[in-house]
C-alpha cells in the first residue's frame, strides 16, 4: 500500500516523520511519489500557532477529496495539546498524539480491517521515558538528523509546546551511540542532534549534553556533530569548555533569543537577560574561534513598544547573527500571553518583521562576504550539475562547489570565493 506524509513544524517533527516512514516501509508499505495517490495520508502536526492546526485539517480534507477511500491520520502536537478539539476533526479517520508513535502502525492496520474511527491520544505522565523511534537511514538527507531529547520543563508565556510534548525526557546514551554507528556505516559523516529543549538533555538521566557530544565524537566515521536549538542560560562555563575540546563539534550555535530587550524577555517569561545572552556569546566566541550564531526572534509580543523593538534591532546588529528566523507573535489559546494586555496590531507586527528581517539579511551578507578566501571544509550535500554540489561548512556557510572526483556525502577542504546573496562559490583544495 502507498503512504504519504505531510510534516509541519520543527526538525524534531521531521525526524519523527523519517522514523515513521521507516517503520511503515519495514512493514510492507511504500512511499507514494508526488504524482501518485496514496492509500494512507498522515499529517504530523505542529501546534505552535493556530494556523498550523488549520493547515493540518486543510491537508486532510484535500487528501479525502483526492482519494475518498484513503485512510487519513492526524498525529503529533495538535491532538496532544488540544485533544478535545482535535478529536472533532472529522477529516481524520485516526487521531493520535505525540506519544506512543510506534502504535500508529497498529492503528492504521486496525482501521484497514474494521474501518472504525480511532481516537488514541494518550496523556503525558510525569514518569514517561523517551520513546525510541530508531532510524537506519534518512531518505534525501546527507546529514543524519537524530532526536536525542523530548519535552520541556519551561513555561514561556507564548508557548504551548510543554502541553504537547510533556516534561524533559532524554534518550539513553547506548541507544544514541548504537544508532550513530549504524548511520556512520551507512555513509553519514555529519550528525545533527535535535530536541524540543536540547540543552536540557540529561537532566533526567544524570548526564549532560557535553558528555554525549564527547562520546558521539568517538564513533568511528562521524566527522561532524552539529547541535540544534540551545537555551543560552544552560550553557555554563564547564559545558562550554568540555564541548570546546571536541574538534568534531561544529562551531555554529543556534542560540534561542526571542527578543534582544530584557523587559520583553521578562514578559515572555524567558529566564535570561539580554546581557546574560551577550555574555554566553562572548564565551563561545572565545572558546570556538570563528564561531557563527543563528537564532529565532519574535516581534510584536504583547507590550512591545517601538523603543523595545529598537533594542532588539540594535542587539541583532551587535551580536552579528549569521541567520535570524523572524516570527510575528501569534496569539495562541492556552498560553498566558493570549490574555496579556497591549496586544500589538497585526500591521505593526508585519512592519517590524520586515524591518528586522531586512536588517538580519544585510548582516548575514556582511558576515559571509568577510570570509572570502578562507580555507574551510564542505560537506557535499546536493548535486546540482555535473561535479557541482551545494553544501555547508562547519560554520554553516552555504556553498556551491565544483568538485570533480568527489562524491555526495564526502567532506572536502576548499577555499571560499564570492557570495552571490545565496551561496558562496568554493574551489576544492584537493
Amino acid at each position: 500500500m502507498k503512504i504519504t506524509f505531510y510534516t509541519l513544524g520543527c526538525k524534531v517533527n521531521q525526524n519523527e516523520t523519517g522514523a515513521l516512514e521507516q517503520l511503515f516501509c519495514d512493514n510492507g508499505f511504500s512511499l507514494a511519489q508526488p504524482t501518485e495517490d496514496a492509500d494512507v495520508y498522515i499529517v504530523n502536526s505542529c501546534t505552535v500557532t493556530a494556523g498550523g492546526d488549520k493547515k493540518s485539517r486543510q491537508w486532510l480534507r484535500r487528501a479525502k477529496r483526492q482519494n475518498p477511500d484513503a485512510v487519513t491520520v492526524l498525529t503529533g502536537c495538535y491532538p496532544q495539546a488540544f485533544p478535545q478539539e482535535a478529536s472533532q476533526a472529522t477529516e481524520a479517520d485516526i487521531i493520535t498524539g505525540s506519544k506512543n508513535r510506534a502504535h500508529l502502525l497498529d492503528n492504521v492496520l486496525s482501521f484497514l480491517q474494521t474501518r472504525e474511527r480511532i481516537v488514541d491520544i494518550a496523556p503525558h505522565q510525569q514518569r514517561d521515558l523517551f520513546e525510541e523511534l530508531p532510524m537506519e537511514s534518512l531518505a534525501g538527507h546527507t546529514r543524519a538528523f537524530m532526536k536525542i531529547e523530548d519535552g520541556c520543563n519551561r513555561r514561556c508565556a507564548y508557548c504551548v509546546i510543554p502541553r504537547a510534548r510533556g516534561n524533559v525526557r532524554s534518550r539513553q546514551e547506548e541507544n544514541i551511540l548504537k544508532e550513530l554507528a549504524v548511520l556512520a556505516r551507512a555513509g553519514y559523516r555529519e550528525v545533527v542532534f535535535s530536541g524540543i529543549n536540547l540543552s536540557s538533555y540529561g537532566q533526567d538521566t544524570q548526564t549532560n549534553l557535553a558528555q554525549i557530544v564527547e562520546k558521539a565524537a568517538q564513533v568511528e566515521g562521524i566527522e561532524r556533530i552539529r547541535l540544534g536549538s540551545l537555551e543560552p542560560d544552560l550553557l555554563d562555563d564547564a559545558c562550554i569548555q568540555q564541548m570546546a575540546a571536541v574538534k568534531e563539534l561544529c562551531p555554529q550555535f543556534h542560540l534561542s533569543l526571542q527578543s534582544g530587550c530584557t523587559p520583553t524577555l521578562r514578559r515572555m517569561r524567558r529566564v535570561y537577560t539580554a546581557d546574560e545572552y551577550r555574555t554566553v556569546v562572548r564565551k563561545l566566541r572565545a572558546s570556538f574561534p570563528g564561531a557563527t550564531f543563528t537564532t529565532d526572534i519574535i516581534v510584536g509580543f504583547p507590550g512591545e513598544t517601538e523603543e523595545e523593538f529598537a533594542e532588539t534591532v540594535s542587539f541583532v546588529r551587535e551580536i552579528g547573527f549569521l541567520k535570524v528566523h523572524v516570527f510575528s507573535y501569534s496569539r495562541r489559546a492556552g498560553t498566558p500571553a493570549y490574555d496579556m494586555p497591549d496586544q500589538v496590531d497585526e500591521s505593526v507586527k508585519a512592519q517590524r518583521n520586515h524591518l528586522l528581517q531586512k536588517e538580519a539579511d544585510a548582516i548575514r551578507s556582511e558576515i559571509i562576504r568577510a570570509r572570502e578566501g578562507q580555507t574551510v571544509e564542505v560537506l557535499l550535500e546536493k548535486p546540482v550539475a555535473k561535479d557541482r554540489y551545494t553544501g555547508y561548512t562547519k560554520e554553516y556557510i552555504p556553498v556551491l562547489i565544483h568538485a570533480p572526483g568527489h562524491v555526495q556525502g564526502e567532506i572536502v577542504p576548499a577555499r571560499l570565493g564570492s557570495f552571490d546573496g545565496e551561496r558562496c562559490t568554493a574551489d576544492p583544495l584537493m
